[in-house]
């Protein structure tokens, strides 16, 4: 029972940090604009997410330490504070985006319009983190999750061109508006390698008290939940590719991403579409808010635990109160949410640098991971995605204003 609610944590953050308002936005507007050809930033993004899943993993059940705290312990907290502060400012932003995708969700099914739906959506994401423990979360949330399936469903009904397909997942230069097509990848980049899923992971890893003999089924748990994702959000770019790519539309707002399950699935298309968006976001925001007040909570030397009673640990508690609440307002200022998730990915993409490269001193320490230290290609992943979200951390900023902001 132990492994199987491993492998549900695993799942549950592949739900949580693939299938949600980020990985909906980037691959809808990827398959419209560029039908399959940015399917290989997918890939790309899903394997590095992989190996430093597996290391969060890892780090947790020998040393017990998250990856907040170990930093805090190992590299100081002046190195540490920068980029958590970082990480609030994006994730405040990312946060307001669940919300309102959950919010888009119920216009798409009521027809009333987003802000009306923006506090109670919040107060709602509250009460289950206020209320729930990790296992409640990690439970419901795969289960509910699972509807994302009908992306797939819906992908092969409309029998895509397989070969054109896997050609998407080679790298390749765009034939036409490069700045869009870099920026959407590193959109992409930005929604697939998301920093707090290594918080939430690997606090829960410590919350549900991994081991040594819990690292097999970590390596498992990442490849198996991280996966799961990938595929959900690939069909959405391939559903995306053949309903709004042939008809000229491009992904400027939800409704139109909304249109894409209609033509395999009929009328159940638009439930289904805001049904997987509100319950993939709403586990996403509370991820995101759990693992803001995780990272928050071991960076300070603050007690933390969600499977504790609110007034137990009190710092952390009101840490996710206050991360909600800032989330919740930007929606009332009538930010339209895809926007909102747009700069949330590219700042996201910019702040990786800062959140990977502590991965390699940590995972190569012996104090921490004793014998159980990287090896040549786990720390050859490290290195690359440092280079390679370097990079984007350097270009994003320009692509936004020239190609997507």
């Amino acid at each position: 029972m132990k492994k199987i609610l491993q492998v549900a944590l695993g799942v549950v953050t592949g739900i949580g940090g693939f299938l949600e308002v980020g990985s909906i936005a980037t691959a809808a507007e990827a398959g419209a604009s560029f039908k399959y050809a940015l399917l290989w930033s997918i890939a790309l993004g899903t394997i590095c997410l992989i190996f430093l899943v597996e290391m969060t993993g890892r780090l947790a059940a020998i040393s017990k330490h998250a990856v907040a705290d170990a930093v805090r312990e190992r590299l100081g907290f002046p190195f540490a504070l920068i980029p958590r502060v970082a990480e609030i400012i994006v994730n405040v932003m990312v946060i307001g985006a669940e919300i309102g995708g959950v919010s888009l969700a119920l216009k798409f099914i009521t027809g009333i319009e987003v802000r009306v739906w923006a506090i109670p959506v919040t107060l709602l994401i509250w009460l289950a983190i206020w209320a729930g423990t990790l296992d409640f979360i990690e439970d419901a949330t795969s289960l509910l999750g699972l509807v994302s399936i009908g992306f797939v469903v819906a992908a092969v009904k409309m029998h895509p061109d397989y070969h054109a397909v896997l050609h998407g997942f080679i790298p390749s230069a765009p034939r036409h508006d490069a700045a869009h097509y870099w920026y959407i990848a590193a959109g992409i980049l930005g929604a697939t390698i998301s920093p707090y899923m290594f918080h939430f992971y690997g606090s829960g890893a410590i919350e549900d008290k991994w081991g040594e003999d819990s690292l097999g089924a970590n390596r498992v748990t990442a490849a198996l939940g991280m996966s799961f994702g990938a595929v959900m959000s690939i069909a959405v770019l391939v559903c995306a590719a053949l309903v709004l790519a042939p008809r000229g539309i491009e992904v400027a707002r939800y409704e139109q991403a909304a249109l894409i399950l209609i033509p395999a699935l009929g009328r159940w298309g638009l439930p289904l579409f805001a049904g997987t968006l509100g319950v993939c976001c709403f586990g996403a925001a509370i991820e995101v808010s759990l693992a803001t007040a995780y990272m928050a909570a071991q960076t300070l030397g603050w007690n933390w635990g969600e499977n504790k009673k609110p007034d137990k640990e009190a710092r952390f508690s009101m840490t996710y109160v206050i991360m909600l609440l800032l989330g919740g307002s930007l929606l009332l200022t009538g930010i339209d949410p895809l926007k909102l998730t747009m700069y949330a990915m590219a700042l996201t993409a910019v702040i990786l640098p800062l959140i990977v490269l502590p991965f390699v001193v940590l995972l190569n320490d012996q104090t921490y991971v004793h014998e159980h230290t990287n090896g040549p290609i786990g720390n050859t992943v490290v290195i690359v995605t440092i280079i390679l979200a370097s990079i984007v951390a350097i270009v994003t900023i320009p692509l936004e204003i020239m190609g997507g902001g």
